[in-house]
């Protein structure tokens, strides 16, 4: 799975041009539409990769790209929520804490031991937002419906699948690969300028390592009795 991912954004006559547009629409990413442009680009891989098709899509109808773009953010925009409110209440516990017990040393401390498991809490939920962000995507692409990516049923389905999970950990590893390769060239002026080509390159590989994972689970839609992949032991 992973050599095929990695292979994936090659495998078309358009390759080195799909690398290119998508690295210099990431160089501008500061003006956010070419940032929404890539991932539309992403999802239409995605989609295409569901589909069976091994080829990976060229850059064209550009406005469907932003759509699906502006849809892909929202998903991950709405996940992402949940760690600012978890840090929202533990400011405002710290703060009513110490507002309820003066100066003393003791309310101190609890406030301190707020913000510590705060911090653990955000890390695990925020781990645990980066793994099932992509499940939602996934739902999404494959039922056509963006409040497939709020289901229950159909994230529970996939999230807690061998085969989702597989090609998470794969998507995952090429991710900790490229930013091994960026951390080499940020290390050179020259090299730096390659930067925005190696993750949008990391992307597409990463979303087939994810997408060819799922691709025969049927989503929930199907019917009660579908499926849902082979749960995790």
């Amino acid at each position: 799975m992973f050599q095929e991912a990695i292979n994936y954004p090659r495998n078309s006559d358009s390759a080195l041009k799909n690398v290119v547009i998508g690295g210099l629409l990431l160089v501008f990413s500061v003006l956010l539409v070419p940032t929404f442009l890539v991932m539309g680009y992403v999802v239409r891989s995605l989609r295409s990769i569901l589909g069976g098709v091994e080829e990976p899509p060229e850059f064209d109808e550009w406005g469907e790209l932003l759509v699906d773009g502006l849809k892909a953010f929202a998903i991950g925009f709405a996940y992402s929520l949940l760690p600012v409110v978890i840090v929202a209440v533990a400011v405002f516990a710290g703060g009513l804490t110490l507002g309820l017990g003066g100066n003393g040393g003791g309310s101190g401390l609890a406030v301190g031991l707020i913000f510590l498991v705060t911090a653990l809490l955000v890390t695990v939920v925020s781990l645990a937002i980066a793994y099932v962000i992509p499940a939602a995507i996934v739902a999404w692409v494959r039922t056509d419906s963006l409040g497939a990516a709020f289901s229950p049923r159909e994230l529970r389905s996939l999230a807690f699948s061998r085969t989702y999970a597989t090609g998470w950990l794969v998507a995952f590893g090429i991710s900790l690969l490229a930013s091994v390769i960026i951390g080499a060239l940020n290390a050179v002026v020259v090299g730096a300028v390659l930067v925005p080509f190696v993750v949008f390159y990391a992307n597409v590989a990463g979303v087939h390592a994810i997408g060819s994972a799922v691709r025969e689970m049927p989503a929930v839609e199907d019917g009660p009795d579908a499926p849902a992949g082979q749960p995790v032991a």
